[in-house]
């Protein structure tokens, strides 16, 4: 058996464990939503009763899609007298501080408080900004939205009704959907990401573990719970992911409310996407390496499965798919022969079949997403977009090998925003 033939061999069998999993969570995912979808997920309360709650909202360079999402977030059916929105206008250079002035006279009656930082004290990301706007909060519960989402009406209820109605909650999260899902290819696959792999992998390791990831958008927490940590890490690209790991170590556990939707802007153009992703990715590198001493920690509780979870998809996921790339160009070129006859094509060829079926299963749950436009979709991606996943991975380790050795300083990277149709006047 040749070299090739022992790479080509391991790439199968780990992109198979990893399929095999991911089909495993999404059919725990579908029937958790499905059964949430029976409901409407409210849990009665005593209109005295609900908390006062603090929305913070970091913006930086978010004088596009502000206002829009202002006035979602002060249309929310939560009792009015019990929530206030601060913006953190985080060391904007566009007109963030304006808009910000233009709604605070449009709204004087509200609870809308603005917040502008300098290069001083601001601008270097956005948990420094979420704990900037949690210095000035009043609020028992600490709900959290980007500048580009437009929640619906009734998540913050939800939200803070299943948070109150468990101690052993730390926070609670939502759902979200892409907003501009037709504005290009792009965001099209993004929206097929997005409820496919986000949504219904985090329903499925809540309904199997009960252990989910706080997204950056959409979700409550205890103010209780950030006081205790320090507030938001500093150092983490991914602040949502690395407090999602410190919630777990203090005994509590976070729930998913797929009832809970917000709407979000998605990047429409691959330069966005790519820088967006590459600080997701080095974020999530950085939480495994500094979380991975828990794994063998039993007082740890679950997180310890996502720091396993993580370490597969940052290795044994990331080295097979370039190993089956390589195999594949190789073999095209006549560089590379492999000699397991009709057994490797066949695997691949399942593969595909398994891939697409449980991304349409899926979508079968959202409405005007099953279709055969979208099966066109996911075969399409799963040949451009999802070997995107490789090259983004593999630049954000480089980056953050390279911070490490040269001791750089981590950047956050703003998703730039555009106007969208609707907004156009």
């Amino acid at each position: 058996m040749s070299a090739a033939d022992v790479i080509s061999i391991y790439a199968i069998a780990a992109i198979w464990s990893m399929m095999v999993l991911n089909v495993i969570l999404s059919i725990g995912g579908y029937i958790y939503i499905y059964r949430c979808n029976k409901t409407d997920g409210h849990i009665p309360m005593d209109p005295e009763a609900y908390p006062m709650v603090s929305i913070l909202v970091p913006a930086h360079n978010e004088a596009l899609v502000l206002e829009r999402t202002v006035k979602a977030l002060l249309n929310f059916d939560y009792p009015e007298d019990k929530y206030e929105v601060i913006i953190i206008n985080d060391n904007s250079t566009d007109n963030t501080v304006e808009i910000m002035s233009q709604l605070a006279s449009v709204y004087p009656s509200k609870k809308l408080i603005c917040i502008s930082t300098d290069n001083v004290v601001g601008g270097t990301g956005k948990s420094n900004a979420l704990n900037i706007g949690f210095s000035v909060a009043k609020g028992s519960v600490i709900a959290i939205y980007d500048a580009d989402n437009t929640p619906e009406k009734g998540a913050l209820r939800l939200l803070v009704e299943n948070l109150m109605a468990d101690d052993k909650l730390g926070a609670v999260i939502g759902k979200f959907r892409t907003r501009n899902r037709n504005a290009s290819i792009l965001s099209r696959f993004v929206n097929i990401e997005t409820l496919s792999h986000q949504c219904m992998n985090q329903a499925g390791r809540f309904f199997f573990f009960k252990l989910c990831t706080i997204p950056g958008t959409n979700y409550v927490i205890r103010r209780s719970i950030i006081e205790q940590v320090g507030g938001w890490d500093v150092k983490a690209l991914s602040e949502d992911t690395e407090i999602s790991f410190r919630i777990y170590r203090m005994g509590y556990y976070i729930k998913l409310l797929p009832q809970a939707v917000t709407w979000e802007q998605e990047p429409h153009l691959l330069p966005i996407w790519f820088r967006q992703r590459v600080r997701w990715a080095k974020g999530n590198v950085y939480v495994m390496i500094k979380n991975f001493k828990y794994t063998f920690d039993r007082e740890a509780g679950p997180m310890r499965m996502d720091t396993v979870y993580y370490a597969l998809i940052y290795s044994i996921m990331l080295t097979s798919l370039v190993a089956s790339d390589i195999i594949f160009l190789g073999g095209m070129l006549g560089m590379i022969h492999v000699k397991l006859g009709g057994f490797s094509p066949a695997l691949w060829g399942m593969a595909i079949l398994v891939f697409v079926a449980n991304v349409m299963l899926t979508l079968s749950l959202e409405k005007n997403e099953f279709n055969i436009e979208s099966l066109g979709l996911v075969f399409l991606m799963l040949f451009t977009y999802a070997k995107l996943w490789v090259i983004v991975v593999v630049k954000a380790i480089w980056d953050s090998t390279m911070d490490a050795i040269f001791k750089r300083e981590v950047k956050w990277d703003k998703t730039v925003r555009y106007v969208e149709e609707g907004d156009k006047k």
